[in-house]
């Protein structure tokens, strides 16, 4: 929509412009950033469970698989080397995306997506070339290096090249590269599994490079965001950038929000202490308690271990792989539906309708589970009833796609002002990778000990941050992201951490706070009355003085 302040769903003021081929072009070439991710949560969880990648690297593992009879199906593939194997990458995920905060910050967020994208691929040449676990675990570590910069400079770029109206819908395109990347790895690993020769999994793992490069080359051409420039003191290449990705001339109402922004930005000097100030406690509560929430809703128990979970309920290795590529596939359309209702329906009902989705799917994979395999992990499976496994492993795959999956980024890139976004989006992609490798660490052991209670106990992490989005979570769309804080201040809970000085943008023109703080301060003020507020204030602005 052209001309003209725009006044959001929220109360705040969203600004003029439109998709322009250049803007969805750049958010395209960032979003291959979640490629690399996608592909590592497949080719692992395919690999591991190649018969000639245990028996060359994990023979204790081998040895128990091939005793079909009388091993526990619940614990034939605890090994905590193989579980280190999967994991290390997290472990360094975590830790570089705390450093990536500062590349992402100083130079811009292209130049940490280039950065990830060339350690990724150092990584997949040592994976591939492996001739002991050592190298193996080396090449993870530095995969995991890419992730963590990638994972942290994407989600920030595509929030910040987007329209308002449209963020949701472009930043989703990350979740969806994931998605597109765990799909090519499960078909990838049903290939390379039928190589003769046992060799195999090396390509599976190799062609890792290829997504790393990707990212590595696309980050080359990629203009800086206008916050990023402004961010760096380049105000006239950001006023140029800011006409360019809106497709339009009127953009002087964004530009000096995002130059106030810019101003408190650069006042703040330590921006991962004052990121614990009061103010921002809603903002460091979601990056916290989300990506938290996304793991423990089990889908990396899916994702990672999907072969070795439909071996253990009866497939055979290749038919394993098979019903991988099929919740891959699954998993790659679900996310569709996320793209086109993102901006329409809005995070939470989506998040809340994934939530009992995913809960009443991991209940009844536990009832399957538990009637065929009880305690004892031993049983014969039919054919009928492990179709109606991985039918519900869908229902659950689907559910996930569609909510936690791209929200849990989503949310997190959009709710933090710039003084404090880079900081807040490595807590969060921090936070993703600590549980992200606590799960991959425990997961067999857990499998082993709790047994089909495994999926109940994700259940009633679900059925909790079901009741969290419910309670805690205000809507966040169509809001343009330097106004989030107005969305904060109205929330009947979190309102109380905000005082009206904490609320910076409104009258940029003179560079104070306009009157919509006060409206905003009165708890029986709708959202009605601000956006009659901000058009007002339009308009005056516009007929200038009488």
């Amino acid at each position: 929509m052209d001309g003209g302040v725009v006044v959001g769903s929220s109360g705040s003021r969203d600004y003029p412009g439109k998709m322009t081929f250049y803007v969805f072009f750049a958010c395209l070439i960032a979003a291959t950033g979640g490629l690399i991710f996608g592909y590592d949560v497949g080719i692992s969880g395919g690999v591991t469970s190649m018969d000639s990648f245990l028996e060359k690297f994990f023979p204790a593992v081998h040895r128990k698989e091939l005793d079909t009879v009388s091993t526990n199906q619940y614990c034939k593939f605890d090994s905590q080397l193989l579980t280190a194997f999967t994991s290390s990458l997290y472990l360094a995920a975590l830790v570089s995306s705390l450093f990536a905060s500062t590349m992402t910050r100083k130079l811009g967020r292209k130049w940490s997506m280039f950065s990830g994208g060339v350690t990724f691929v150092v990584g997949a040449t040592l994976n591939g070339s492996a001739v002991n676990v050592a190298m193996l675990i080396l090449g993870r570590l530095l995969l995991g290096i890419g992730v963590g910069f990638t994972s942290q400079s994407v989600p920030l770029y595509l929030s910040e090249m987007a329209p308002a109206r449209l963020r949701g819908m472009l930043n989703i395109v990350f979740q969806l590269m994931i998605t597109i990347g765990i799909f090519v790895a499960n078909v990838i690993n049903y290939g390379t599994e039928k190589i003769k020769g046992g060799w195999g999994w090396r390509v599976s793992l190799a062609l890792a490079a290829v997504p790393g490069a990707i990212i590595a080359i696309g980050a080359l051409t990629l203009p800086d965001t206008p916050n990023s420039l402004i961010e760096r003191g380049h105000d006239e290449e950001a006023k140029a950038m800011l006409r360019k990705i809106r497709g339009t001339t009127d953009i002087e109402a964004e530009f000096e929000d995002l130059v106030v922004a810019s101003n408190q930005s650069k006042a703040v000097k330590h921006p991962f202490a004052n990121i614990r100030m009061r103010k921002y406690r809603p903002q460091l509560t979601m990056a916290i308690l989300l990506p938290f929430f996304q793991q423990l809703t089990g889908i990396n128990v899916v994702m990672f271990y999907a072969p070795v979970l439909f071996k253990t309920i009866g497939f055979g290795s290749s038919a394993s792989l098979m019903s991988s590529l099929i919740t891959g596939l699954i998993n790659v359309i679900a996310t569709f539906v996320s793209i086109f209702t993102v901006d329409k329906l809005g995070r939470r009902k989506l998040l809340l309708e994934g939530g009992i989705q995913m809960f009443l799917g991991q209940i009844v994979l536990g009832i399957l589970i538990a009637i065929k395999f009880g305690t004892s992990g031993v049983a014969d499976v039919s054919k009928t009833y492990a179709i109606f496994v991985v039918a519900f492993i869908c229902v659950f795959v689907t559910g996930f796609a569609w909510s936690w999956g791209p929200m849990g980024w989503l949310v997190p890139s959009e709710i933090f002002p710039l003084e404090i976004r880079s900081a807040g989006q490595s807590i969060s992609v921090s936070m993703n990778m600590l549980l992200t490798f606590t799960i991959a660490q425990v997961f067999l052991a857990m499998l082993c000990h709790m047994k089909f209670g495994l999926f109940f106990f994700f259940a009633a992490w679900m059925f909790i941050m079901t009741m969290f989005v419910y309670f805690f979570l205000p809507e966040t769309k169509n809001v343009p992201i330097e106004e989030m804080i107005l969305v904060w201040k109205k929330h009947w809970f979190w309102g109380n951490f905000i005082v009206d000085e904490d609320i910076h943008n409104g009258d940029v023109e003179n560079g104070r706070p306009s009157n919509i703080v006060h409206l905003c301060s009165q708890e029986h003020v709708s959202a009605v009355d601000i956006r009659s507020h901000a058009v007002k204030k339009k308009m005056a602005t516009e007929a200038g003085p009488s």
